[in-house]
């Protein structure tokens, strides 16, 4: 599979902390921090309960009309 077509794929359906905070371009921590208030649902997976994320969740942060935290 060629870089290109690699990059043209859209992210999997469940990201990762680390994968939702290089999307929205953001520390993981931040990312955590939206999950713990509630600014972006977070589901618990494993016996580690890791956090994912679903794809339109993150997504939606970016849509006109919904700023992040801290933006005006």
């Amino acid at each position: 599979m060629t870089r290109e077509l690699f990059d043209r794929q859209k992210p999997p359906a469940l990201l990762t902390t680390a994968q939702a905070a290089k999307f929205l371009n953001v520390h993981p921590n931040t990312v955590r921090n939206w999950a713990e208030t509630g600014l972006l649902p977070a589901y618990r997976i494993g016996p580690r309960r890791d956090r994912r994320f679903r794809r339109e969740d993150v997504e939606s942060l970016l849509t006109p009309g919904n700023p992040l935290p801290g933006e005006f």
